[in-house]
């Protein structure tokens, strides 16, 4: 295959759901994938050496905007970060896709609407194999098909905390999860939120899509290879080869068609180390590649009950929505809340350093554990930059108005359900909590790198999957949004690029 119909550049959420609608068309594909795949040792389910010793963290160093470096918890393996997502697999609400106010600003438009679009997350859940219930969540946009699986079982005192919400006049739901908690379990009694998924019992985007992909004699994977830039034609209308190195070599590859998928940091920063003739990188007439970075505005919740223990293995089966579209009060949106995986003593040492230990292993044997998420409104000046060798982030949080009035809510509501003792704590650059928006897709090449189908405005060969696609983060997970996209930019590839 050596010079194959398309490349496709990383193997997360966007790159494996694109090769899986592809598969089957009769083109070459090759999948180029920086990482190698995740090995199942004893540190898959071991907390310490995940979350204190970080095991799994990458060797890089990030730069913030001024100098300070970072570790940043991105991930590079097969299958990209969704190897340790949360697998929650939630639409965006149909409100998400039209222009919406919010305290820090306004969230702007999909360049289509969520009628045009739902078809596809209909394909993405299936594919993904979604457990989940219609009917428990009053922002549920409308679906065309139902989920096939019911949702993962909330363990006993997350039961009682649903019922506990209900209470309060509250609509507690089930997370729609990309899991077979009887699979997930056999290998471990674990959570499998920020955990590596080495088996089947998290579909993620190894175990779901790239499976499936793979199973096309005309599309192969090849690990190890990282890509360092794109070259244009000499025309500059085109992407004319992939560079990229592997095992210490420098290689190229001559393809047709390329889809970026590398992630919203990645994609950006190949594009931007790209050479061209005004030294912008590639398909930034727009000057927007690499801006409009966001990455949720997101806080840790404890609720705690030093009366109660909470025996949940598990836990991530609840979310909460009444506060999505607007402050309960009749203001402005908020945000969405939904269960952590079940923390531990050394998932707390992670962020509590000097804690005794004793003291952490109680604080986390009494708390539900929450994940509170609003939106990060896109700013131009919030951007990822390259300087020579370096990523440079300088993040712009917007929209922090959100956070902390979802913060007050949420504390007096659980207060209200009986627990006295409230924590929380927000997260900062080192978590990857969705990034997207670098390389945004809408119908104005001079504000849009990307056309509603994802494509290059300047280099028609050029497609962007993945994250950075995305022109407004919404306050929910972004993976099924992600993984919709690129099945309907498959479809789009199969009718306009590879018909006979």
């Amino acid at each position: 295959m050596t010079n194959p119909d398309i490349v496709i550049i990383g193997s997360g959420i966007g790159g494996a759901t694109i090769a899986s609608g592809l598969a089957g068309s009769g083109a070459s594909i090759l999948m180029l994938e920086r990482g190698e795949p995740l090995p199942a040792t004893p540190h898959t389910r071991d907390t310490r050496a995940i979350f204190v010793d970080g095991h799994y963290r990458p060797k890089e160093m990030w730069r913030e905007a001024g100098g300070a470096a970072f570790n940043p918890g991105n991930y590079y393996y097969v299958g990209g970060n969704s190897k340790f997502y949360g697998a929650v697999l939630i639409r965006y609400r149909k409100e998400d896709f039209s222009e919406m106010e919010h305290y820090g600003g306004v969230s702007p438009a999909w360049p289509f609407s969520y009628e045009e679009f739902e078809p596809w997350y209909s394909k993405a859940e299936q594919l993904f194999r979604v457990r989940g219930a219609l009917g428990e969540d009053p922002t549920e946009p409308f679906h065309s098909i139902p989920y096939a699986f019911g949702p993962v079982p909330d363990e006993p005192p997350i039961a009682r905390a649903r019922a506990e919400l209900k209470g309060l006049g509250l609509h507690p739901a089930s997370l729609p999860l990309g899991v077979d908690i009887d699979a997930w379990l056999k290998d471990g009694k674990t959570g499998w939120d920020a955990f590596p998924n080495t088996g089947t019992g998290k579909v993620d985007a190894q175990t779901g899509p790239l499976a499936a992909a793979l199973a096309d004699r005309n599309i192969r994977l090849e690990t190890g290879a990282h890509v360092e830039h794109l070259e244009a034609s000499s025309d500059a209308r085109a992407i004319a080869a992939v560079y990229y190195r592997q095992n210490g070599t420098l290689k190229n590859v001559t393809p047709k068609l390329v889809i970026l998928s590398a992630g919203a940091i990645n994609s950006a920063v190949i594009l931007l180390r790209s050479p061209s003739p005004d030294g912008k990188g590639l398909a930034n007439r727009s000057d927007q590649v690499g801006r409009n970075f966001m990455n949720h505005n997101s806080s840790a919740m404890l609720a705690i009950d030093p009366r109660r223990r909470n025996t949940s293995v598990y836990q991530k089966t609840l979310m909460l929505n009444d506060y999505y579209l607007s402050d309960g009060k009749g203001g402005k949106p908020l945000g969405n809340v939904q269960l952590l995986g079940k923390i531990d003593g050394y998932i707390l040492r992670a962020n509590v350093k000097l804690a005794p230990k004793f003291a952490l292993d109680f604080m986390a044997g009494h708390a539900v554990d929450w994940y509170l998420m609003c939106e990060d409104l896109p700013d131009p000046e919030s951007r990822i930059m390259v300087d020579g060798n370096d990523i440079v982030m300088q993040w712009r949080r917007s929209n922090m108005q959100s956070l902390e009035r979802l913060t007050k809510v949420m504390r007096e509501n659980f207060r209200a359900c009986g627990y006295p003792i409230v924590l929380s704590r927000p997260f900062d650059k080192r978590t990857p909590s969705h990034q997207c928006g670098t390389v945004k897709m809408g119908d104005d090449p001079a504000t849009s790198p990307l056309d509603p189908f994802c494509r290059s405005f300047d280099h028609r060969n050029l497609f962007v999957v993945d994250a950075s696609f995305l022109p407004n983060s919404a306050a929910v997970n972004p993976a099924l949004s992600i993984a919709a996209q690129a099945l309907r930019v498959a479809d789009h590839i199969r009718k306009t690029e590879l018909v006979a």
